[in-house]
C-alpha cells in the first residue's frame, strides 16, 4: 500500500490534469490560438473563454480554441501581421485595422455615436458590413463578432463640466493624431505619451489629467493620483474578435456556420458582463474617493466637430459627416 503525502498527492493530481489537457488537445482535429491584450478579468477575455467552450461545444471537440490573455502571444499588431502570415488563428483587435483598412479608424471616431444603442445601430449596420467587407479585404482579417468598449473619460483633479474650463490644460492623450486634434480645438493641451508613463507624470504635476475608459482608470490606480472623473465620454467605440480570413476559408461550411453561432453567443454574454463591469467598475471608484461629473456632451461635441472631420481620411468623411448629424 501506498502513502501519499499532501505534496505527492497535489502533484500527482497536476500531472493527472496536465495529462488530460493534453489528450483533449491532440483529440481536437484543429486549434486555434486566440492572442488579446486584455487581462483576465476583463470582458472581452471572458468572452473569449465563452467562445471556445462553445465552439467546443458544437463541434463536438473537433475544434479547440487556446485563448492567451495578456498579450502572452503576441502585441495586436504582431497578432494581426501573424494571421495574415499564417502563425496565429485569432485575435481581437479594433482600430489599428485602419492600417491596412482606412473604414477602421470608424470604430473609435469621438462624439460619433451618441449612445450605446447608437453605436450598436452602427456597428450592426450597413456601415459596420461595409467596415467588414474592408477589413476582410484588405486586412485578410475576418470579424466574426464585435465587443463593447467603455467610453472615454476626462480624469482630472477638479470638475471639467464645458470645454471652456479646460483652460490649456496639460493632458496625457495617446499617440493618435486625431485625438491630438480634438483635444487641440476644445482648448486643452494635448500630450501623446506611453500610458506606461502616466501615473507618475499625474503624480508629479507634468501633466494635469487623462481621458480613458474606466476599467483601465481603475487598474492603473489613477484614482491615486486624480479625483475627479468628467465623464465626457468622448469616444465610444467597440473591438471586433477576428478569425485569420485563410483559416476561415479552410473550414467548411459547416464549421463555418458553427464559428459564427459561437461568436454570436460570446458576443452577447460579453455585452452582459461589460455592462455589470461598468456599474462595479463606477462604484468601485467612488468608494476609493473619486467623484464622477457630468458634463455638457454637447458642448464638447459641437467643440470638437470640425477638428474630427479634418482629421479623418478622405475616404470616411462623408460617413463621419452623417454620423454627426444623426
Amino acid at each position: 500500500m501506498i502513502t501519499l503525502n499532501r505534496r505527492r498527492f497535489a502533484a500527482l493530481a497536476v500531472a493527472c490534469l496536465t495529462a488530460a489537457s493534453a489528450m483533449g488537445a491532440s483529440a481536437a482535429e484543429l486549434t486555434l490560438k486566440l492572442g488579446h491584450l486584455a487581462n483576465e478579468q476583463n470582458s472581452w477575455h471572458k468572452a473569449s473563454l465563452k467562445f471556445a467552450e462553445e465552439l467546443d461545444r458544437l463541434t463536438e471537440g473537433r475544434i479547440a480554441v487556446e485563448v492567451f490573455p495578456n498579450d502572452s502571444l503576441g502585441r495586436e499588431m504582431d497578432l494581426i501581421n501573424g494571421m495574415q502570415l499564417g502563425t496565429v488563428e485569432m485575435t481581437i483587435t479594433g482600430e489599428s485595422l485602419q492600417n491596412w483598412a482606412p473604414m477602421a479608424a470608424l470604430l473609435a471616431i469621438p462624439y460619433a455615436y451618441q449612445s450605446l444603442e447608437h453605436m450598436d445601430e452602427v456597428a450592426g449596420g450597413e456601415i459596420g458590413k461595409q467596415i467588414e467587407a474592408q477589413v476582410i479585404e484588405r486586412a485578410q482579417v475576418r470579424p466574426i463578432a464585435y465587443f463593447a468598449r467603455g467610453p472615454r473619460n476626462l480624469t482630472a483633479n477638479h470638475p471639467i463640466t464645458s470645454p471652456a474650463e479646460l483652460n490649456r490644460m496639460r493632458l496625457r492623450v495617446p499617440n493618435v493624431p486625431l485625438f491630438v486634434d480634438t483635444w487641440t480645438a476644445l482648448g486643452a493641451q494635448p500630450t501623446p505619451m506611453a500610458f506606461s508613463e502616466v501615473f507618475t507624470s499625474l503624480q508629479n504635476g507634468t501633466i494635469g489629467g487623462q481621458e480613458n475608459p474606466l476599467a483601465l482608470i481603475q487598474a492603473a490606480s489613477l484614482n491615486e493620483v486624480q479625483s475627479h472623473v468628467n465623464q465626457t465620454e468622448h469616444v465610444r467605440s467597440w473591438i471586433y474578435l477576428t478569425i485569420a480570413e485563410q483559416v476561415w476559408q479552410r473550414l467548411s461550411q459547416e464549421d463555418q456556420a458553427h464559428v459564427l453561432e459561437a461568436a454570436r453567443i460570446a458576443q452577447e454574454f460579453e455585452r452582459e458582463q461589460f455592462l455589470q463591469d461598468e456599474d462595479a467598475i463606477r462604484a468601485d471608484l467612488e468608494a476609493k474617493g473619486m467623484t464622477f461629473v457630468e458634463v455638457d456632451q454637447k458642448a464638447f461635441a459641437d467643440g470638437s466637430r470640425d477638428a474630427v472631420i479634418k482629421s479623418v481620411d478622405d475616404s470616411i468623411r462623408p460617413v463621419v459627416e452623417e454620423l454627426f448629424n444623426h
